[in-house]
């Protein structure tokens, strides 16, 4: 059991990189060399395309980040139903838990309407020549959502690693 354990811990790891640097890769390499002059007029179609791949990436690992941090909790001696309880936020360890299942759940709604709705729509209104303001508007917006579902990325991690430490 501690190998599958071992495993699952591994998985975890590996998912949270996966997402948190997919993200870092986009925001400080993509964009930037997406606004060079020379690429504003192929950038709207190649942002789609990559966010449209990450967006299958970035959401396999949540995917996976649930499944192995709900294995993990349930290693630790605590039943899946401890969380509906309210049992396993108990403590520092439980509080610290209970905040980064919060954070968690903020991440996934904001990634919904980011990725599904408002990223998409300003990619959408870019390739059909909206009017400028509306196409700005958007792509502000679907900016400011990403950077406010990192910051609460990066708050789950310090939040995990009180968990561990």
């Amino acid at each position: 059991m501690h190998t599958l354990y071992l495993l699952s811990v591994f998985v975890h790891v590996i998912s949270a990189m996966t997402w948190l640097g997919g993200m870092l890769f986009l925001v400080l390499v993509i964009v930037p060399s997406l606004r060079r002059p020379e690429m504003r007029d192929k950038s709207a179609e190649l942002f789609g395309v990559l966010g449209t791949r990450f967006r299958a990436v970035g959401w396999t690992a949540l995917v996976l980040l649930v499944v192995t941090g709900l294995f993990n909790v349930t290693h630790r001696g605590y039943s899946l139903g401890d969380l509906f309880t309210g049992r396993a936020f108990v403590g520092h360890w439980g509080g610290a838990l209970a905040m980064k299942l919060a954070f968690v759940t903020v991440i996934f709604a904001l990634s919904a309407v980011h990725d599904f709705w408002l990223g998409p729509k300003a990619t959408r209104l870019a390739r059909e020549g909206a009017p400028a303001a509306e196409r700005e508007s958007a792509r502000k917006l679907a900016s400011v959502l990403g950077r406010v579902t990192f910051t609460f990325a990066l708050g789950v991690v310090a939040i995990a690693i009180t968990l561990v430490r």
